[in-house]
């Protein structure tokens, strides 16, 4: 039987008050891994503990740019070896000037060296704009792809919407891939995709019940021994109903 991680987002609606009470449902669910999107005020110590004692791995964490900014690398870096976690993930950022994107650039380069002197991976999480040029003709995946080392965490959903062939594009990248996002949902109509709309009216639904290639992804992954993050948006009724749904789905897969 496959494993699969959960990105901790999908169920923020109870992880900031209840980081415990999600991390243990979850494991009795039989996800087997964890990707955290923020910590709150809850120590590494209380992470640590609560991820041994109900049997969970930490597969990475996604962690905004103002965590990894030079006055702040190191914390991050401490708060990640206590947790025992060796992958960090930036989950976006603003690359909507040369300017920026520059910035960017510089800093996931500076980020990865140091990172990597410390058992660390980094890597960057995809959504549906980083496929299409901005107004400077900037595409932003394309500059990590050719400007940087990170490893790509692809979202298969958001790329799904982005109008490009997943397992194809999986298969070009498949040594910068180590993890994956399994995500389903509606896409966004044809005549938005563009940089500005790509994301208008798209619709997040739990795995198997959307348009996405989830069987194909899943298939695509355990071939090539790649870790499987769930990530699923709608909090429909909760985060926690809509998760069960979704590794009971992955369960039918086999």
């Amino acid at each position: 039987m496959a494993e699969y991680g959960i990105q901790m987002y999908s169920i923020r609606d109870i992880t900031k008050d209840s980081m415990r009470m999600a991390l243990e449902k979850v494991a009795e669910m039989g996800y087997k891994y964890v990707e955290f999107a923020g910590f709150f005020d809850y120590t590494p110590e209380q992470i640590k503990t609560w991820l041994d004692t109900f049997g969970l791995k930490c597969s990475g964490t996604h962690t905004g740019v103002g965590l990894i900014a030079p006055d702040k690398l190191d914390e991050t870096i401490r708060y990640h070896k206590i947790i025992g976690c060796d992958n960090l993930i930036v989950p976006g950022c603003d690359w909507s000037t040369p300017e920026k994107t520059e910035d960017l650039i510089k800093l996931f380069n500076e980020t990865s060296r140091k990172l990597r002197e410390n058992g660390i991976r980094f890597g960057y999480h995809n959504h549906s704009k980083e496929f299409f040029p901005t107004s400077d003709g900037i595409v932003f995946e394309n500059e990590i792809i050719e400007k940087t080392d990170a490893e790509l965490e692809i979202d298969t959903f958001w790329l799904f919407n982005a109008g490009i062939d997943v397992i194809s594009y999986l298969e070009a990248h498949r040594d910068r891939i180590k993890v994956i996002h399994l995500k389903d949902g509606v896409p966004s109509a044809d005549d938005k995709k563009r940089y500005d709309d790509v994301h208008s009216n798209v619709i997040g639904l739990s795995l198997g019940s959307g348009k996405a290639p989830v069987a194909a992804v899943k298939e695509w992954a355990e071939k090539n021994g790649v870790i499987m993050v769930v990530e699923s948006e709608g909090l429909d009724p909760t985060g926690l109903e809509e998760i069960k749904r979704c590794i009971d789905y992955l369960n039918t897969l086999g």
